[in-house]
């Protein structure tokens, strides 16, 4: 008899129809049953001896919430026995409650329940205990996960043991993970936690990958990618990662009417193991950025969130770098002014920040310009050795990429049409603050603000505390347009200031958006001697009246 292995997870959600996410331990048919009569049944498919579903729910209410349970082959399997959790419940939005949107990134898995915690308390753990509590409380109505779910290049030391039991560490990828198999086990040490697993059973969520979903820089250069396609290890690590992306993330972002359009879930399911279908596309995926679209476009009535992928649809010739390649620039532009006054807000996902303190910002396009040779052959050297040692691959350091965005925005948030923010929603750097971008002339008529919220549960060195810290300073600001002078640089085509932060330690924002109104909260995990993680709020503002 089937059992379930890892889930549920309440992916896609709308008015009307939502999709719930199970790997069970064999092949099996799976359903879901909600209380008001709605649900729906899908049968597993197998991808490299692991059995998943993907069930699709419909018969929902926009603006009600009905609870529901998991059944495999007609066994109820979710809840789970004896569970100390309030039921799952599908909450369809709607209604007049207004949008909440609750985001973060980079989320190390905590360690067992009672294990000490080196990196602190854990954000999720914390909505979760709240959540709980008082299961009437405002609870995010979405949930974005930003980049970096699981880290394959920085793995626990529970993961380690295991991994140790397999192979031999001491040969390349070491402590990082090195196949399919490994990757799933990253997915149940984050997501079979017990708080985890049901607020991800009960709070829709959307995702888009970053590096350390892979490995730390990827695709920070062609340079790098030569290096790292010339290894032994990197192109199973890589296909591996795609493709377990694919399977526990990817698949929940899309919506009924397009799962039904994909050509690679439909390969899947119609054979026995799908395994060599969706293989075959992870290397199309490699080879050709052009021929898989990570992105996507989700509507929340008046709100659109466009999910960007800052890491696959990289074009990392030195003379002609670009964070979108052409085909995936073109989607995001014609996804941005599609139907102007449409919505009130746009939100843009992307994991990387496109405004960083000034001297980052400068040192990045400074960088990018040594690297194409902009000072000889000796300095572009130099300057691979730099992007590699200090990161510097964000949206700063695909200076023509940076300005088409500050375009884009401009252009979607002026005129009569224009929607009342735009919001560029980011993680990575392990630490949050509010910036402002401002145009010459009148600029646009929406606020655009850059939030940057990270890490869910993580940590960042001092070093790099100190240097988020000054890097806004004005004497940092001045030494930051000295290298972009020595690399010849034009000034930024738009300016911009920190209004808010930053903030250390583990923590999630949430967006509440109610009409063409906008508030902002940010909320900080701290434990307390004998309790469990709490939510503190740091900052609740409003963006938009």
């Amino acid at each position: 008899m089937a059992g379930l292995r890892l889930g549920p997870l309440l992916r896609y959600t709308d008015g009307s129809s939502a999709t719930v996410w199970v790997e069970t331990n064999g092949p099996c048919t799976a359903a879901v049953r909600c209380a008001d009569g709605s649900g729906g049944t899908a049968p597993t498919f197998q991808i490299a001896g692991h059995h998943y579903a993907l069930i699709p729910v419909t018969g929902l209410t926009a603006g009600t919430s009905t609870t529901y349970e998991v059944l495999l082959d007609d066994t109820p399997v979710w809840p789970l026995p004896d569970s100390p959790f309030p039921p799952s419940a599908i909450h369809a939005p709607g209604g007049e409650g207004g949008l909440h949107v609750a985001f973060g990134s980079c989320r190390w898995a905590a360690p067992p329940a009672g294990g000490h915690d080196p990196v602190g308390p854990d954000a999720l753990d914390a909505l979760a205990t709240r959540l709980v509590a008082d299961p009437e409380s405002e609870r995010p109505d979405v949930l974005l996960l930003l980049g970096d779910q699981v880290y394959a290049d920085e793995t626990s030391e529970t993961t380690q043991r295991w991994l140790a039991a397999r192979r031999d560490l001491n040969d390349p990828p070491g402590n990082g993970v090195a196949d399919y198999e490994e990757y799933t086990h990253l997915y149940y040490e984050s997501w079979l936690d017990p708080r985890i697993r049901w607020l991800l059973s009960t709070v829709p969520s959307f995702m888009i990958f970053d590096d350390h979903d892979v490995i730390d820089d990827w695709n920070t250069s062609d340079a790098w990618l030569a290096d790292m396609r010339a290894t032994g290890w990197w192109q199973e690590r890589l296909l591996s990662g795609l493709m377990s992306y694919w399977v526990h993330q990817h698949l929940g972002n899309l919506s009924l009417e397009e799962l039904a359009a994909d050509p690679v879930y439909e390969g899947v399911r119609k054979v026995p193991d799908g395994t060599d279908v969706l293989r075959a596309f992870a290397a199309r995926a490699d080879a050709d950025a052009a021929t898989a679209r990570w992105s996507y476009r989700r509507d929340f009535g008046r709100v659109r969130l466009l999910m960007v992928d800052s890491r696959a649809a990289r074009v990392l010739a030195e003379d002609h770098r670009a964070m979108l390649d052409p085909g995936e620039e073109a989607w995001l532009r014609e996804q941005v002014l599609d139907s102007p006054g449409s919505y009130d807000h746009l939100l843009l996902g992307t994991s990387l920040p496109w405004l960083l303190p000034h001297l980052v910002h400068d040192a990045e396009g400074w960088n990018a310009a040594l690297c194409r040779g902009e000072r000889g052959e000796r300095w572009a050297r130099l300057g691979e050795k730099v992007r590699r040692a200090a990161d510097l691959e964000h949206w700063s350091a695909f200076p023509e990429s940076f300005a088409g965005l500050a375009e884009l925005i401009a252009e979607a948030g002026s005129g009569r049409d224009a929607p009342a923010t735009v919001c560029v929603l980011s993680g990575d750097v392990h630490h949050a603050y509010i910036a402002e971008p401002s145009w010459p002339g009148p600029g646009p008529d929406a606020r655009v603000v850059q939030l940057v919220c990270s890490p869910v549960h993580n940590s960042v060195p001092l070093s790099i505390r100190m240097g988020f810290r000054v890097g806004w300073t004005a004497v940092a600001r001045a030494l930051g347009r000295c290298l972009a002078r020595h690399g010849r640089l034009p000034r930024p085509p738009i300016g911009w200031r920190k209004t808010g932060g930053p903030w250390f330690g583990n923590q999630l924002m949430t967006l509440t958006l109610r009409g063409r109104s906008a508030r902002l909260r940010l909320e900080q995990a701290r434990a307390r001697e004998g309790e469990g993680p709490r939510l503190t709020t740091l900052l609740d503002s409003e963006l938009a009246p």
